[in-house]
């Protein structure tokens, strides 16, 4: 004490202090809270990723089996390049074979009439028969089926194959060109590569929209891409099969 007046008294400051420390721990607590969010939030980076994703997730089921698919697309068509198909006549002969193998393994899916009750024109879009013609204009006998073709699947899995089968029809629009070279058309040798009734696009467009628009199950969707993948391996190990036996001067190499 000092001239009988206490130290508080003279400085008001300790009285105020606790009330401004109070304070101070209000409005911490109060920023905190209010930006707690955004210390939730991932990093930008890891944001842009996010978004970046969603961009890229196919939004249509077709999409999303085109994606699925690209790498056993890709190692056929690096297969089929091998074998130079349009090289020689010979050549091509072993290409109809594996087609007509593949059709005919896909037969019994599309006389399926459950898979008829989602696709009504389904029967008319096998080539099966077109590629037996063809053997028989290239003076090649009907083969022997090749174990391990695909039995009874799900009406999931089996549009999956068929996906694939009839997607193949658009790429037959380049092949018959190269076919034509070796002298052949859509009414002599190369008939499974015709452009189908009512042409190509219209066909693949009227089948992907009625995929797409199918409600299926998370279960049903896996059975799908799963279909789709297995029809494109399939068709690898039909076309090993179909040239396992070529003499070299049937091929040239790509």
């Amino acid at each position: 004490m000092w001239c009988g007046i206490s130290d508080t008294a003279r400085d008001p400051k300790p009285a105020v202090e606790p009330v401004r420390q109070a304070f101070l721990r209000v409005w911490a607590w109060l920023f905190v809270y209010s930006v707690s969010p955004f210390f939730n939030m991932p990093p930008i980076s890891a944001r842009k990723t996010s978004m970046t994703l969603d961009q890229n997730r196919p939004t249509l089921r077709s999409q999303r089996l085109n994606q699925i698919t690209h790498a056993p697309h890709e190692q056929l068509d690096k297969a089929v390049k091998a074998y130079a198909p349009f090289e020689t006549l010979a050549g091509y002969a072993r290409f109809v074979v594996a087609q007509y193998l593949f059709q005919s393994e896909l037969q019994g899916l599309y006389n399926e009439p459950a898979l008829q009750a989602i696709i009504s024109d389904l029967p008319a879009r096998c080539r099966a028969e077109q590629a037996k013609a063809d053997l028989a204009d290239l003076n090649m006998d009907t083969p022997l089926p090749v174990a391990g073709a695909v039995r009874s699947p799900g009406t999931a899995e089996a549009l999956g194959w068929l996906f694939v089968s009839e997607g193949s029809k658009l790429g037959a629009a380049f092949l018959i060109k190269r076919a034509e070279a070796l002298q052949l058309s859509d009414r002599f040798g190369a008939r499974h590569l015709g452009e189908p009734a009512g042409g190509r696009a219209a066909g693949w467009k009227a089948f992907v929209n009625t995929l797409n628009e199918l409600p299926l199950t998370a279960a049903q969707e896996a059975q799908l891409d799963q279909g789709a993948i297995a029809a494109f391996e399939r068709f690898n190990v039909l076309l090993q099969h179909a040239y396992a036996d070529a003499p070299v001067t049937e091929m040239v190499q790509a």
